[in-house]
């Protein structure tokens, strides 16, 4: 199996999150990456390879041209002004407050954004930009049929950012982009397979309206995890899209047993959409000692879980 993987990724180097009141250390840091690719080599999966520049019109074929802009030019704009720290969104278009576009960066920050705990700092837009060139890189080879599995190595990952937002992390939707440039190079029908542990509201966002494109989440209850307010199991998609939304939200303690029974449902599902390349948005933060999850998933169970989407024998994107 390939692995496209770009050290570029280290741009992307925050140094605040806003947690549980308090600017800590981002969870979401360089050394995550690096240690699955130390895993990857050790483990002796195969080639690793850089990514290619694909340009931006893949990004503007899913998200909004002005949220581009924005992420393009945000840390220049945030840092001209002379604020000190990263870019913390701090004041939200709420219910019943105009939807208008500020133009000064702190309005713009939270207009764009959907959380506060990612901050915007030196060198996320040239992270996020190559986060999609590795996705496609992988897309490209995979639709190439050189190889029966691709996994690209995403980093800053991408299953919150939606059409027009940022948040959990996320600033491009790798896995959305992706499967977009899979329907544009002849591929009908694309799943998104989801099983990271918190709701990919970004990607629900992006093709709730849409039939063509196959959705579904395996994720930590909503009114217990983050984003809170997405990933219910009455959404099931809208106009063109119902029925093309599939959401599985769990408990508290949610073990291999009950989890394991969401997916091989799921895997059921993309059988019946006549799936013929599926997505896999994998986290692995599902794992029992994740320090902002609460599943009780072991080792051992990610190796059943590879194996079961095996079975499909389909395409699978990583």
């Amino acid at each position: 199996m390939i692995t496209v993987f770009s050290d570029k990724h280290r741009l992307r180097n925050a140094k605040t999150e806003l947690y549980g009141g308090q600017l800590v250390a981002p969870f979401e840091s360089p050394s995550r990456a690096d240690i699955v690719l130390e895993r990857v080599k050790s483990e002796k999966l195969g080639e690793v390879i850089e990514p290619r520049n694909f340009g931006m019109d893949p990004v503007l074929a899913l998200h909004d041209a002005g949220f581009v802009e924005f992420l393009q030019n945000a840390w220049d704009e945030w840092s001209q002004t002379g604020f000190e720290g990263e870019a913390i969104p701090t004041c939200w278009p709420a219910r019943r407050m105009s939807h208008r576009i500020p133009e000064f960066i702190e309005g713009k920050v939270g207009y764009y954004s959907m959380s506060s705990e990612t901050s915007i700092s030196k060198g996320t837009w040239e992270a996020a930009d190559v986060s999609k060139d590795v996705a496609l890189t992988g897309a490209e080879l995979l639709l190439k049929r050189d190889q029966k599995g691709v996994f690209s190595l995403c980093r800053p990952p991408g299953h919150h950012a939606a059409l027009d937002m940022f948040g959990g992390y996320c600033f491009l939707n790798n896995a959305a982009i992706s499967a977009q440039w899979f329907r544009d190079n002849g591929i009908e029908k694309v799943c998104i397979l989801d099983i990271d542990f918190h709701h990919g509201n970004g990607t629900q966002d992006i093709f709730y309206e849409r039939e063509d494109v196959l959705y579904i989440s395996l994720h930590g209850h909503p009114r217990d995890a983050f984003p809170h307010f997405s990933g219910y199991q009455d959404e099931t998609g809208h106009n063109a899209g119902e029925g093309a939304t599939f959401n599985w939200p769990m408990s508290p303690g949610t073990q291999f047993g009950k989890w394991c029974d969401c997916l091989k449902e799921s895997l059921e599902k993309i059988e019946i959409f006549e799936t013929e390349i599926i997505v896999v948005s994998l986290g692995v933060d599902t794992f029992e000692k994740d320090p902002i999850s609460f599943f009780k998933l072991k080792s051992g169970d990610f190796l059943s879980i590879g194996k079961l989407i095996a079975e499909l024998e389909l395409p699978t994107f990583l």
